[in-house]
């Protein structure tokens, strides 16, 4: 028996979704407060899509408005990168940013991280990366 391998079409990972419940609070809390820049605001299926994105990122975040009975406060698996994890780590808390309470360092091999929740309890991780 012959086995044939497909190999798919796949170029890049442009968005990244993240459920929300108010898209303008999010919308907010994104660029407000973390200092994202809006790529995208368009009405979509009854509502609206929106793309947020660090300055100069290749990779947006979507703020999906979640459906009744679709899960918020997920862990989002979305790695941002920081010059200085320590100074974003005290801003955030200082902008009353529900962050850990502590910064993660795991020796040299490992970049110091913590991790924050949207106002919706999405958890993201900012990592140090020079």
């Amino acid at each position: 028996m012959t086995t044939t391998h497909h190999k798919t079409h796949i170029t890049g990972l442009p968005t990244v979704g993240i459920p929300v419940s108010d898209q303008g609070r999010a919308l907010a809390f994104y660029t407000d407060t973390l200092g994202f820049e809006m790529r995208r605001d368009a009405p979509f299926d009854g509502g609206r899509w929106i793309e947020v994105a660090p300055p100069g990122a290749a990779t947006s975040i979507a703020l999906i408005h979640a459906h009744e009975g679709e899960p918020l406060g997920i862990d989002t698996g979305i790695r941002l990168t920081s010059r200085n994890a320590e100074s974003d780590h005290a801003g955030l808390l200082e902008a009353g940013v529900d962050a850990d309470a502590e910064i993660m360092r795991m020796g040299d091999f490992v970049p110091p991280m913590f991790a924050f929740r949207d106002p919706d309890g999405n958890r993201l991780v900012i990592l140090e990366q020079p």
